[in-house]
């Protein structure tokens, strides 16, 4: 989920302090096993609805199932009450860019480009992932930006190792994103993520002098999430104060995946592949 990384969580805390380096958890094995956990469900959230969309079904019935879903496998929503957001999911369509409210009245269409992204929150760590599908037959282009997003996605968690800086993920996915012609929304960025839904640090997804560039320690956990637009990089927010669209109408694409930070590399824990 895309809220900006000062935002506060509203989450249940533990008593015991997490071990720091400037601000940021170090995750330790136990934790990393349980986030493995959180992600898990995710992931399986994902990849189910990822093959049970179809057009005619509506937003409101993937958030319902997203919900069951979560809540079966002993997890509750990451997102549902998170300054009041309504969801257990955030459904975006088309130039709807982030934060989009599942509603009965949102019917989902051949050609549409689909942003599904959704948490769970498991004995006191969350996992958070996102994907675009592609719904039905869509455009040449539209095909293109969802590719582009996915790469993007990778062409950043490719650098992740211990001993690398923050700069280093958001270079590789600005040029991969440039060089085929689209714009990285910048209004919007990853973010640690872990005993909350956001902690620091704040993962840019292009260069920027206004991000710390951390160096990256193993145990770290982020959530690493380009967003791409066809057009114009610029969004708007809607009066419902959540859902952000494009300001041109262009279509929009969106990938993440909850990351552990290794010694030797990285470990993708919102990993579908796996479930």
């Amino acid at each position: 989920m895309n809220i900006l990384s000062n935002l506060l969580s509203q989450t249940p805390k533990p008593t015991r302090p997490a071990k720091q380096h400037r601000g940021i958890e170090i995750k330790s094995p136990r934790e990393i096993e349980i986030m493995r956990q959180s992600a898990k469900i995710v992931a399986t959230v994902l990849k189910e609805i990822s093959e049970l969309v179809k057009p005619g079904m509506t937003t409101a019935d993937l958030d319902a199932y997203a919900e069951k879903r979560i809540r079966e496998m002993g997890a509750t929503p990451s997102f549902k009450g998170y300054h009041g957001f309504p969801g257990s999911i955030c459904s975006s369509i088309n130039n709807e860019v982030v934060h989009g409210i599942p509603s009965p009245k949102k019917v989902i269409r051949t050609g549409d480009v689909l942003k599904v992204d959704t948490g769970a929150y498991y004995q006191g760590f969350h996992g958070d992932s996102c994907i675009t599908i592609a719904v039905g037959d869509v455009t040449p282009d539209a095909a293109k930006l969802i590719r582009v997003a996915q790469e993007a996605l990778y062409k950043g968690i490719e650098q992740v190792k211990a001993g690398v800086y923050l700069l280093d993920l958001a270079g590789a996915i600005e040029d991969h994103v440039k060089a085929n012609g689209f714009t990285v929304v910048e209004e919007f960025t990853g973010h640690g993520v872990g005993r909350n839904l956001h902690e620091e640090p704040s993962v840019f997804n292009f260069r920027t002098r206004d991000m710390p560039n951390v160096k990256l320690r193993a145990g770290m956990t982020l959530a690493i999430e380009p967003i791409l637009n066809a057009g114009s990089r610029h969004t708007r927010t809607l009066s419902d104060r959540w859902t952000a669209v494009t300001v041109d109408n262009s279509l929009s694409a969106q990938f993440e995946h909850t990351v552990l930070v290794t010694e030797s590399g990285y470990e993708i824990l919102t990993d579908r592949s796996q479930v």
